[in-house]
C-alpha cells in the first residue's frame, strides 16, 4: 500500500452511548495496528435531544447508574452513581462537532474527554456549563468556552443535523441485516459503534458492538497489502503512542497477541513497573485508571 493511499474509515457515534465507550479497547488496538493507513471521520449521532425522550421510556438516574453494571465485564472505567437528573445527549454532540469546525482533528479529544467524564462523574451532558468544566482541563483543544459558545450557531447546527442525517441512513444495510440498527426517531440509523470501512468505492461495515476481529477482518480484505504493526513487548510504547492516556483494558488489549484472550493482571503488572521506574504515571479515574508516559 503507497504512502498516499489509506482506507477510510468512518465512526458513528455518541459519548453517552455505554456500548461506544465499551468498545474503546478494541478500537485503539485497530488504530494501533494500521495507524494513519486508516483515515478516520467521526460521525455524531445525536441519540436524543431532549431529557424528555429517554423520560419516556422509563429511565431514571438510579436505572441509569444500575445499567451500568452490566458494562463492567467490558473493562472501561466507570463509576456508577446515580446523577442528578437524566441528560439528552445533543448539546455534547455539538460540542464535538463544534471543535471539529473550530479545530479539525480535536473532536476526538473532546470525544473522548466526554466519553470519560460520563461515565466517570457526575456530568450532564446537556448542562453547558458543565460541559464547559469537563473541556476546560483537556489538552490540544480550542478554549472549552470557544466550543460551547458555538453550540447554536448556524454553522454548528448545520454541520450537526448533516451528522444526524448521515447516521439515519441504515436502513437496508448489512449493520441491519445484523439487527445492529434502531428507528428510535424515526429513520433506521447506524448504532453506536458502527464503523464503516472504505476503500476505492468498496464499502464493509461493522455495525453496532464488534470484537476486534470484526474490524480486523474488514481492513484485511480492504486491502491486503497494508502493513500492520506488530504488538509491543511492553507498554512503554503504547503510551507514548496514545499520549492522552489508556485504560488498563485499553493496554491489555493492545497486548493481545492475535485472537489471545486479553490478560488485564498480567497488563496492570507492567504498568506498575513503567510506574515505579519513573516511565509511566497512573491517574485514578472512576473504578480504574488513565496510564501515561511520565
Amino acid at each position: 500500500m503507497s504512502p498516499a493511499t489509506h482506507l477510510e474509515a468512518t465512526l458513528h457515534s455518541d459519548p453517552a452511548c455505554p456500548w461506544a465507550y465499551s468498545a474503546s479497547p478494541a478500537l485503539r488496538v485497530i488504530e494501533w495496528r494500521y495507524g494513519d493507513q486508516l483515515k478516520w471521520r467521526l460521525v455524531l449521532i445525536g441519540l436524543t435531544e431532549d431529557a424528555s425522550q429517554y423520560e419516556a421510556r422509563g429511565y431514571t438516574p438510579q436505572r441509569a447508574a444500575l445499567g451500568q453494571l452490566r458494562y463492567r465485564r467490558y473493562g472501561m472505567p466507570l463509576a456508577p452513581n446515580p446523577k442528578a437528573r437524566i441528560s439528552a445527549t445533543a448539546r455534547a454532540c455539538r460540542a464535538v462537532v463544534a471543535a471539529r469546525l473550530l479545530d479539525p482533528g480535536s473532536e476526538w479529544r473532546v470525544f473522548r474527554a466526554l466519553q470519560l467524564a460520563n461515565f466517570t462523574t457526575g456530568l450532564l451532558l446537556d448542562d453547558d456549563a458543565q460541559l464547559a468544566d469537563a473541556l476546560s482541563e483537556v489538552p490540544g483543544i480550542p478554549a472549552a468556552g470557544e466550543i460551547v459558545a458555538s453550540l447554536d450557531s448556524d454553522e454548528v447546527s448545520e454541520a450537526y443535523e448533516r451528522d444526524r442525517a448521515e447516521a439515519r441512513t441504515a436502513a437496508g444495510s448489512p449493520t441491519e441485516l445484523q439487527g445492529k440498527t434502531a428507528a428510535s426517531d424515526g429513520p433506521v440509523r447506524y448504532t453506536a459503534p458502527s464503523v464503516v470501512f472504505e476503500r476505492d468505492g468498496r464499502r464493509l461495515e461493522a455495525g453496532g458492538f464488534q470484537p476486534v476481529e470484526a474490524y480486523d477482518v474488514l481492513v484485511a480484505n480492504l486491502d491486503p497489502t497494508i502493513s500492520r504493526e506488530p504488538v509491543p513487548p511492553s507498554p512503554a510504547p503504547l503510551l507514548q503512542r496514545f499520549g492522552d492516556g489508556l485504560s488498563t483494558q485499553e493496554v491489555a488489549a493492545l497486548l493481545a497477541e492475535g485472537n489471545d484472550a486479553v490478560d488485564r493482571p498480567a497488563a496492570e503488572a507492567a504498568l506498575l513497573e513503567l510506574v515505579a521506574s519513573g516511565d509511566a504515571v497512573r491517574r485514578p479515574l472512576g473504578d480504574d485508571a488513565l496510564w501515561q508516559a511520565a
